[in-house]
C-alpha cells in the first residue's frame, strides 16, 4: 500500500474530536467567568460557579447534547447528504423565510425563532451555512469545470444569493460575510475558471469599497456603517461605535503574559466592562484571564483544526466529500480570523462568534454538526486510486 493510499483510508479522526471538545470545555469555563456573579459564587467549587452562571449552565447542556448530534451526523451514509442536499437546502430556506416574517426581534435583528425545546430560541441563519455548503458541494462536484456555462453560473449564484438576501434582510450581515467567504474558497478548490473567480472577488471588493465610501461621505448613523467609521477612526467614536473595541483591547492587554487568573473579583471580565464578552467578545476573557500564553494556546488549537481539515481534504478522493471538508474549514477559519481580529482591533466589529468558545446554542450545534460532517466523509471515503462516484450517476441525481 502506497503512502497516499494509506493516508486516504477511511477512519474516524479522533484528533479532531479531542481538540474540538477541549475547546468546548474551555469555552464553558470562559463563558462562566464572563457571567460570573461575585456575590453568589465567591467561595464555591468550580462546578458551582458554572452552574450559578445561567449562560455557563446552558452551554454545558449544549455540550452534553452535542455527542448525540455528532453521532447521528456521522452515522448517516455520505450518500444521504449528497442525495438529500436539495431537500435540506430548501427546508432551511423555508425556515429562514418564516423567521424573517414572524421571527423574534433582538438588538434590531429578526433572526431568531422560538422553539418548543425548553423554551429556547434557535437561529436558522446558522443552519443556513451548512445547507448552502452541502448544496454547493453537490453542484460543484457534478462537472469538471463548474460555472463554465452561463446556466450553471446562474444556478450556483442563486444557490448562494437567495438565502444570503433573506439573511441580510434579517440584519445578519456577519453570517452573509461568512457564507460568501466560504463560497469563494469552495469555488477555488472546485477548479472554477480563474477568470470567473477573480471577477467575483473584484465585484465583492468594489461593493465593499462603495459601502465604506458611502459611510464616510454620508456620515450615516446606521450602527453597521458606524462600526466601519469607528474602525477607520476609533478615537472619534470612542464613546459610541468604537467603545466595545477599545474596551476589548484594554481587557486583552491587561492579561499580559500569563493572565490575571480565573474568577477574579474586580477583573474586567467579572465587572462586565466589555459588552457581549460571553459571546462575540469571549476572546477578551481568554486574553485577560490567561494572558498571551492562553491566547497562543487557543490559536494553536484552531490552527490544528484548520490544517488537519486541509490535510484530510487533500487525501479525499471523492470531490463532493473534499468540497464539504473545504467548506467546513473555510467557515471555521473565517469565524476564527474575523472574531479574533475584531477583538484586537484590526478588523471592523461584526456579529461573528468564536467557534466552540462563544456562548450560543445554534452556533455551537452548527459547528459540531460541521465537524461531524468532516468525520463522516473521512470515515466513509475510499482510498486514493479507487473509483470515485461515477460522474454519470451525479448528473442523473
Amino acid at each position: 500500500m502506497t503512502e497516499a493510499r494509506w493516508r486516504s483510508r477511511g477512519h474516524f479522526d479522533w484528533m479532531l474530536v479531542v481538540v474540538v471538545y477541549l475547546l468546548s470545555i474551555f469555552g464553558i469555563l470562559c463563558i462562566s467567568m464572563a457571567t460570573f456573579d461575585v456575590d453568589a459564587s465567591a467561595n464555591v467549587p468550580l462546578l458551582n460557579k458554572i452552574l450559578n452562571s445561567r449562560s455557563g449552565m446552558w452551554q454545558s447542556i449544549f455540550l452534553l447534547v452535542s455527542p448525540v448530534v455528532m453521532g447521528v451526523v456521522v452515522a448517516m451514509p455520505t450518500e444521504v447528504y449528497r442525495g438529500r442536499a436539495r431537500l435540506i437546502y430548501y427546508g432551511v430556506l423555508g425556515l429562514l423565510v418564516v423567521t424573517l416574517l414572524a421571527g423574534q426581534v433582538s438588538n434590531g435583528l429578526r433572526g431568531w425563532m422560538k422553539s418548543s425545546i425548553l423554551g429556547r430560541s434557535i437561529q436558522p441563519s446558522e443552519f443556513a451555512k451548512l445547507s448552502i455548503l452541502l448544496m454547493l458541494s453537490r453542484h460543484l462536484s457534478r462537472v469538471e469545470k463548474p460555472m463554465s456555462k452561463f446556466r450553471d453560473f446562474i444556478r450556483i449564484m442563486l444557490i448562494v444569493g437567495v438565502p444570503c438576501l433573506v439573511v441580510l434582510a434579517q440584519g445578519e450581515t456577519g453570517t452573509v460575510i461568512v457564507i460568501l467567504f466560504m463560497f469563494v474558497v469552495m469555488l477555488f478548490f472546485a477548479d472554477v475558471d480563474m477568470r470567473v473567480l477573480v471577477g467575483l472577488i473584484a465585484v465583492g471588493i468594489i461593493a465593499i469599497g462603495l459601502v465604506i465610501a458611502y459611510a464616510l461621505i454620508s456620515g450615516s448613523t446606521d450602527y453597521k456603517l458606524a462600526r466601519i467609521l469607528a474602525f477607520v477612526d476609533p478615537e472619534k467614536y470612542q464613546q459610541s461605535a468604537a467603545y466595545q473595541n477599545i474596551r476589548a483591547r484594554q481587557a486583552i492587554g491587561a492579561g499580559q503574559l500569563t493572565g490575571v487568573g480565573t474568577f477574579l473579583p474586580g477583573s474586567w471580565a467579572t465587572l462586565g466592562y466589555v459588552p457581549e464578552n460571553s459571546t462575540d467578545f469571549i476572546f477578551t476573557v481568554v486574553g485577560e484571564s490567561f494572558g498571551f500564553v492562553g491566547c497562543m494556546a487557543v490559536l494553536a488549537a484552531y490552527l490544528f483544526l484548520i490544517l488537519r481539515m486541509i490535510y484530510l481534504a487533500r487525501f479525499t478522493n471523492d470531490k463532493f466529500g473534499r468540497l464539504v471538508i473545504i467548506g467546513v474549514m473555510a467557515m471555521l477559519f473565517f469565524h476564527v480570523f474575523q472574531n479574533i481580529a475584531m477583538n484586537v482591533g484590526v478588523m471592523p466589529i461584526t456579529g461573528i462568534p468564536l467557534p466552540f468558545l462563544s456562548y450560543g446554542g445554534s452556533n455551537f450545534i452548527t459547528n459540531i454538526a460541521a465537524v461531524a460532517l468532516v468525520l463522516n466523509i473521512t470515515r466513509s471515503r475510499t482510498m486514493m486510486g479507487e473509483l470515485d462516484v461515477p460522474m454519470a450517476k451525479l448528473k442523473n441525481e
